[in-house]
């Protein structure tokens, strides 16, 4: 069994090692002993014993190399056949079953035959499988009945029990390899999950560390731009914005950091304020209103890390893809449900919108929360708006 690679100590490693060895130990053992019935048999010539124990040798390893071959994969892969092997099991299993057929034993003669058709049967594709498997059965039945005529013996039971013979150790190779394939498609799916779980992470990440690089860049754009035109007329004024947009460079600095270390969450209540003071630095006439009280007292953190999302992109986007000389934006909780709505002026156009982050990879987050994300464009005037359950909301990511 060197060729399968056992996963000590993990379900999947021992369920492998017992499905090897109960099918590869079931097939050997009635393999030996069909043949030491006759090999033992003095009336039976020298030649054809010693014939029989080396083919059932060549047999027997035949068998053993091909199921640990067969056993790491399921059937679909892609894969050459080991023909080498198969060739050597087949012509060592025809030695094993012409033999005690020339001696008119018409009753286990096909178990070598029979075994390696249904070892062989595990490396096709299903239906290439039935054929197979069809085709030695009918086979079987053919040559048992045949020979049995022609030595003037009773041919139903010569022919009938190949037959089922054939049939019955296919079922039960493909039984136990068909248990062991189920069991590994379950597990390629729980890998699969698992990289699917790091990969909704890696995106959901991106999503954080855009949304914080990207509403700095643009504040740090907007003040710089600012600075560069007061520069000579207000020296002073300028040098002040400078000293923000370092501030500011600081914190996006500090904010990345700690997105990478997973400590940050984004706070409503930090984003409404912030919010404030970024659009009033855009010269912005903003309009807030909320109630103070339910921001801190009855949202919980998850919730409004959501809603502070929510709002940190709506400023970046009004920034970024408006003329906006005016601001609404208003926050409460009413009937058990959190909503907050930003909306401005001077959006001629439809805003643009990326493939992976944004207002839409926001309203599959409050969706999946339980909440709703809503935007508008309607002349001159876009509106976002955001509901979240103040229930759901604890269960919020």
């Amino acid at each position: 069994m060197r060729g399968v690679p056992i996963e000590r100590g993990a379900e999947l490693g021992g369920f492998r090692r017992y499905t090897w060895w109960s099918l590869a130990g079931t097939i050997m053992l009635f393999l030996v002993l069909f043949v030491r019935d006759w090999v033992v048999d003095p009336d039976v010539a020298v030649w054809a014993r010693v014939l029989g124990v080396g083919a059932l040798a060549v047999l027997v390893v035949a068998g053993v190399v091909l199921l640990s071959l067969r056993l790491p994969r399921v059937p679909d892969d892609a894969r050459h056949l080991p023909v080498a092997w198969i060739v050597a099991g087949s012509m060592a299993a025809a030695v094993l079953g012409v033999i005690p057929l020339t001696l008119r034993e018409y009753g286990l003669w096909s178990l070598a035959p029979a075994t390696m058709v249904s070892i062989i049967a595990t490396f096709l594709p299903p239906r290439r499988r039935r054929t197979l498997i069809a085709a030695a059965v009918i086979g079987a039945a053919a040559i048992g009945g045949i020979v049995s005529l022609a030595s003037g013996d009773p041919w139903l039971f010569a022919a009938a029990f190949p037959a089922g013979m054939v049939a019955f150790v296919a079922w039960m190779t493909l039984g136990m390899l068909w248990a062991w394939d189920i069991a590994e498609r379950l597990n390629r799916a729980r890998r699969l999950a698992a990289e699917l779980a790091v990969k909704d992470e890696r995106l959901r990440f991106a999503a954080d560390l855009h949304d914080i690089q990207g509403h700095h860049l643009q504040v740090i754009a907007l003040k710089s731009e600012l600075a560069a035109r007061l520069v000579t007329a207000d020296p002073a004024r300028a040098a002040a914005e400078m000293e923000q947009v370092r501030r500011l460079a600081a914190d996006a600095l500090q904010d990345t950091r700690a997105v990478v270390q997973g400590y940050r969450r984004t706070s409503l209540d930090e984003e409404l304020a912030n919010a404030v003071k970024v659009l009033a630095a855009a010269d912005i006439d903003t309009r807030m209103e909320r109630d103070p009280d339910s921001v801190t007292r009855v949202l919980p953190e998850t919730g409004r890390h959501l809603l502070g999302l929510v709002m940190r992109e709506a400023t970046t986007n009004m920034l970024r893809h408006s003329q906006a000389r005016h601001a609404q934006v208003g926050y409460r909780v009413t009937a058990g449900s959190a909503r907050l709505w930003v909306s401005n002026d001077g959006a001629a156009d439809p805003p643009r919108r990326g493939t992976g982050t944004g207002l839409r990879t926001l309203a599959e987050r409050m969706a999946a929360a339980g909440g709703a994300l809503t935007w508008e464009h309607d002349g001159e005037r876009f509106k976002v708006a955001a509901s979240l359950p103040v229930d759901a909301a604890v269960d919020a990511g």
